[in-house]
């Protein structure tokens, strides 16, 4: 179960992600996503409430990083241990922009 908000502001999106980002609830973000990020300049992640994330989860955020590199910038906040242990594992530390 994954929920989704989003909330833009003047050239910024926020998505806050609630949940559990995996195989099945990654679909449901790429379609949030598809049509919301055509004129954002900063697209930030609010990973506070994220309980898990899994290749799929990555794969969703690796290809917005790469349209946003294109158009402005984009940020991960408020990832918990368990999720920033996963990004250090796989190399996405070195990937994304991590805020604590």
């Amino acid at each position: 179960m994954l929920n989704i908000s989003k909330e833009a502001n003047e050239g910024t999106l926020k998505i806050g992600l609630e949940g559990r980002l995996d195989t099945v609830t990654a679909p449901q973000l790429e379609d949030a996503l598809k049509d919301s990020t055509d004129s954002v300049k900063e697209l930030v992640f609010d990973l506070e409430k994220l309980e898990y994330i899994s290749s799929a989860g990555l794969r969703v955020l690796l290809s917005m990083q790469k349209i946003m590199n294109k158009q402005g910038s984009m940020k991960i906040r408020g990832a918990n241990e368990n999720i920033m242990e996963i990004f250090e594992v796989t190399g996405f530390v070195d990937i994304l922009t991590i805020e604590k």
